[in-house]
């Protein structure tokens, strides 16, 4: 029998089939920068104050949205829309029919293996509380894919 994840929609998953299929790589809570003239997303280091840079988790997932007025909020509808989140993303990949990569827990039953496979920003993140924003610019970096 196929494994829901390769098989269900985005729009067909429960809530918690939803928050499963989360990798846990961390890279959507990190800040973006956005070239005005080309539309391109450039990832930078400074994460969200409420990631966790050891588990790339949120620490008040129920209240972020609350707390971090412009935390997005991925849903079955946008999650193909959000041009800045990572070509390995879950939802992305699922959103598109892709199947996921061996990497993620799911397939590979690990919740560690996104880390191992370098795919995560675990341990390599600064809070946004110790990052004026015009200095993002001074921490962009290019994830391996």
């Amino acid at each position: 029998m196929a494994e829901w994840w390769n098989t269900l929609s985005l729009q067909q998953l429960s809530t918690s089939q939803w928050e499963a299929l989360c990798d846990g790589c961390g890279r959507c809570c990190l800040h973006k920068l956005e070239d005005a003239d080309t539309g391109e997303f450039y990832f930078t280091r400074v994460r969200c104050r409420l990631l966790d840079d050891n588990s790339c988790r949120c620490q008040d997932y129920p209240n972020r949205l609350r707390k971090v007025p412009d935390c997005a909020q991925l849903s079955a509808d946008n999650a193909l829309d959000l041009d800045w989140l990572p070509s390995t993303c879950a939802y992305r990949l699922r959103g598109m029919g892709r199947p996921l990569y061996d990497w993620h827990p799911l397939v590979s039953g690990d919740p560690d293996s996104v880390h191992r496979a370098g795919i995560s920003v675990r341990h390599s993140t600064v809070s946004d509380e110790h990052v004026h924003p015009d200095g993002y610019d001074e921490h962009i970096v290019t994830w391996v894919e």
